[in-house]
Parts: C-alpha cells; sequence; structure tokens
C-alpha cells in the first residue's frame, strides 16, 4: 500500500511545477527546511518522515549541536545559515526536549519579481535578504516501538531590494510570524524494520511595500510526509518516502499543490566511526557521512539543486549546497555503544 501511494506521489509530482514564492519566504528552503529534517537525513534523501522525525528526538538525548549551511548558486547567487542548539537528558519517561536558533543571511541576490511599484512586469532586482528563527521540539516514546514528536518554530523574514534599471524604485518583503508547528510518528516494530509519518504547517503574514504603498496578506503552507525505512543487512538502510505540500500565498496570487518522492541508502562501516549515505530528496540528488570518535560526531551532506522542486528557478537555474552538524554528546556514550 505504501509503494502505491508512493508512486502515485512520483505520478503526480510530473504534472505539477511549483510557482515562484516572495523571496524572503522562498530563502526558507536554504536553511531552515533543512533544519528541521536534519543533516543524516537530508544525506540519503531527505525523509522527513523516518530517520528526521520529530518523534525519534528522544534518541538524541544529552547534546549539543553546531550546524553551518551554504547554498551557491552558479549566477553568483549565495545564501549561509548558521545555528546552535542541543536536546537534554531524557527526563519523565524518557521526555526529551531540543532547542535550536538560526540566522541565514543572502547578499547581492539577483532575481526577478513583480510588484505595482517595479511596473507592470516580472522585473530584474539585486536585494539583500535575512532569516531568522527559533525552533523547539519535544519527544518521547509512546508504547511498543511507538515515539512521538512535536515542533513548535518561531520564524521571521525579511527581503531588500532595488530594481537594476532604475534604482530609484524599491520593493521590500517582510513576513510577521503566525503559529507554526509540526507532529511526528514514528514506530519501529523491529530493529530492521521503521515507519513514520510527519505533518507540519507554516502560517506568515506577508507585508510588501513598495513606492505606491503597503500590501499584506498570508502565506500558509501544509507539507505531509510519509514514508519506510528497512535494514536489508547489518550497518545499511535502505529508505522510501514522499511528500505532499500545499502552498497558497495571497499576496502574489498562486496556490500548487505537488507531491515528490525521498529515497536514499546509508551503510555504516564495521568500526562504527564512518557512515556513508546517498539519495534523492524530492528532485535533488543527495550525498552524505557521519564521522564518529567517542563523544563528537559530525554528519556532512550535499545536495544539487537544493529546494528545486519548491523554489524553482527564482534565484538560479543549478546550485550545489553543503550542510554540516557538529555534535558533543554530553551524555558520554561513544561510538558503537
Amino acid at each position: 500500500m505504501l509503494a502505491m501511494a508512493l508512486s502515485a506521489m512520483v505520478m503526480g509530482g510530473m504534472g505539477r511545477r511549483a510557482k515562484a514564492q516572495s523571496p524572503e519566504i522562498a530563502m526558507r528552503e536554504f536553511s531552515s527546511s533543512q533544519i528541521k529534517k536534519g543533516v543524516r537525513a537530508i544525506g540519503f534523501g531527505g525523509d522527513g518522515a523516518t530517520w528526521g522525525n520529530y518523534g525519534l528526538l528522544w534518541r538524541e538525548a544529552n547534546g549539543t549541536l553546531a550546524d553551518y549551511g551554504e547554498t551557491q548558486f552558479t549566477n553568483g547567487n549565495g545564501f549561509h545559515f548558521e545555528a546552535g542548539g542541543g536536546t537534554s537528558p531524557q527526563t519523565w519517561h524518557r521526555l526529551t526536549f531540543y532547542f535550536i536558533t538560526m540566522a541565514q543571511q543572502g547578499n547581492d541576490i539577483h532575481l526577478s519579481a513583480q510588484s505595482p511599484g517595479l511596473g507592470s512586469g516580472p522585473t530584474a532586482i539585486t536585494g539583500n535578504g535575512s532569516d531568522l528563527g527559533i525552533f523547539e521540539k519535544i519527544s518521547m516514546p509512546v508504547w511498543k516501538g511507538f515515539s512521538i514528536g512535536v515542533l513548535i518554530s518561531h520564524e521571521t523574514s525579511q527581503f531588500d531590494a532595488t530594481a537594476d534599471a532604475a534604482p530609484g524604485n524599491y520593493v521590500h518583503y517582510v513576513s510577521a510570524w503566525r503559529p507554526s508547528g509540526g507532529l511526528g510518528l514514528a514506530w519501529q516494530p523491529t530493529n530492521r524494520l521503521l515507519f513514520g509519518s510527519r505533518e507540519m504547517v507554516n502560517n506568515d503574514m506577508e507585508y510588501r511595500t513598495d513606492a505606491t504603498g503597503t500590501t499584506h496578506g498570508e502565506v500558509r503552507s501544509s507539507e505531509f510526509r510519509l514514508g519506510m525505512a528497512a535494514m536489508p543487512w547489518k550497518g545499511a538502510w535502505l529508505d522510501m518516502g514522499g511528500t505532499s505540500l500545499i502552498r497558497s500565498n495571497a499576496l502574489a496570487q498562486t496556490h500548487s499543490h505537488f507531491y515528490h518522492p525521498n529515497l536514499g541508502f546509508e551503510q555504516e562501516l564495521p568500526n562504527y566511526h564512518l557512515s556513508l549515505r546517498l539519495g534523492v530528496d524530492e528532485t535533488s540528488p543527495t550525498s552524505g557521512l557521519t564521522l564518529r570518535y567517542k563523544r563528537l560526531k559530525l554528519d556532512a551532506a550535499y545536495v544539487n539543486n537544493l529546494g528545486r522542486g519548491r523554489t524553482g528557478t527564482l534565484f538560479g537555474t543549478h546550485s550545489n549546497s553543503i550542510l554540516a552538524t557538529f555534535t558533543v554528546d554530553y551524555g558520554g556514550r561513544h561510538a558503537g555503544e
């Protein structure tokens, strides 16, 4: 049944293209969207329903972490983010808390946008953008292999730009936070099987200001992920999932609904100090690795055309992204334990 559902997602995704969004919202595909999945999950297909599931956070207790991400387009556009946070020790019934703060920047970004103050059609603009976020997760095992997790997020973004042909014409985008969050459910009936689902809802009030004044409208997205992972032999995982995303933007007067697959493979080497992985995250090929030494762990991932199925060619036609997380386990677990 899961295979049939994923096949339907793939076929459905072929017939739809994501419509361009406002730049300050689209920037999030290169930062917060990746933090919510985690670098390990990104490396082998970005399946937030399985190993990127909020419900499994309790397994990562007693950790402090630092994140970094860099996305560079071949046309010169670039974005980078930094983040820091940690997970608490396990508390009542293994209940675990996670907290992280993030900041993203993008300078001298070239793109085309449409706004009444810029003219009647798409206009070439250059601008700077930023994105700030605070994310909290709560997770615990509940019953016979089932785990549940909750995400609470607070994120604001802005983008300031001027027209390339007429620098006096400007446009300013800013998003104001509205209640947003997510829910994850994972089930691992055996050591060799994992099933999961994850739903996330983001709400923002977007304000656009140009020479004609200020207008505003809601930007909403609802994302649902479904997936499964299986261990064909010791140290290996095969992962298969799918994503459904519904978006609406009142100012741009757009509405889109698309489906994309998540596929991946991971192999942990016998010494437990190195894991290798690769996959396809929606429309983007991925690869990654994990290095472990005692209480230290480094996760890294590469993504070709990160978020292409969601942002289209708004910022450029091709990009390369590197994402990394460095973790210190202050609980004292060592690699292989």
